[in-house]
């Protein structure tokens, strides 16, 4: 699939913007840079080797915190870019704490 064939429209970051990819468990991250974004997705390049990375899915950390984070998964592979869908929350379910 080419990069230009999207579901949403996209916006371009000029200069891109510095993100982290980190595994659900956390037991990898890498640095990348997020060339465009939108809704349902983002284009990233990665600083590092892709391989041996369960990539299924994983957090997009979007700030330095980590307090701002997608959940997402991989759609795309080409060379160290990457093309990733950000996963939606499933309508209706909510967290509970155990308390009544």
């Amino acid at each position: 699939m080419a990069w230009g064939n999207r579901k949403s429209p996209r916006v371009n970051f000029e200069r891109g913007v510095t993100v982290r990819m980190m595994a659900i468990d956390g037991t990898w991250q890498r640095d990348c840079v997020m060339q465009d974004a939108s809704d349902s997705g983002a284009r990233l390049i990665v600083d590092g080797s892709l391989e041996g990375l369960d990539l299924k899915e994983f957090f997009l950390l979007l700030s330095s915190t980590g307090l701002v984070y997608r959940r997402c998964r991989l759609v795309r592979i080409q060379a160290n870019q990457i093309g990733i869908e950000f996963i939606k929350p499933v309508a209706g379910k909510v967290k509970s704490n155990g308390a009544q």
